[in-house]
């Protein structure tokens, strides 16, 4: 493990978060308590657990322990679809400053992680995290057009973006 790795996964972190809260600015402003499933999250229940995600990882690798009831500081969710982004922005810049002293060493350093097993943090973090709010986002993306709105692309145009890129004049 290198400085470089470790600066790769804060620089692949930032570059998602800013995807994440792009998204959730374009959510449908009177969806949040839309749900295609009744057993499901809501979408604002969905798009908060995203902030969930960094706000719970983060505080449970700085703490050393990984504990399902914890009850993490600042991840109150908000109620309303314009609160999100703001308040998962937030999150992102206190997890991410919460992190921010990590080194190559400590990336590989094992902690009790569920059900004892020792993982490297390293590993924590770019699967329990990073790659879990890649998922999430996933659904949350479906679930924004099931409710009636226009998600951005991801990782590419979506069809609506790739019409209007088609419609303009070649310069």
């Amino acid at each position: 493990m290198s400085g470089r790795e470790v600066a790769t996964f804060f620089s692949e972190w930032d570059n998602e978060a800013a995807k994440t809260a792009q998204l959730m600015r374009a959510l449908p402003p009177d969806q949040y308590d839309f749900r295609p499933d009744p057993k499901g999250r809501t979408l604002g229940q969905l798009a908060w657990h995203l902030a969930e995600i960094e706000g719970y990882m983060s505080w449970s690798v700085e703490a050393g322990k990984f504990e399902v009831d914890a009850k993490i500081p600042g991840l109150e969710r908000p109620r309303t679809v314009a609160e999100l982004a703001p308040g998962y922005e937030r999150v992102h810049r206190e997890s991410v400053a919460r992190l921010a002293g990590l080194t190559p060493e400590d990336f590989l350093r094992t902690t009790p992680f569920f059900g004892g097993r020792m993982v490297p943090i390293g590993t924590i973090l770019w699967n329990a995290l990073l790659r879990h709010l890649v998922h999430h986002r996933g659904q949350l993306v479906l679930m924004c057009r099931l409710a009636g709105g226009r998600p951005p692309g991801m990782f590419g145009p979506t069809r609506e973006e790739m019409e209007e890129t088609a419609g303009r004049p070649k310069a």
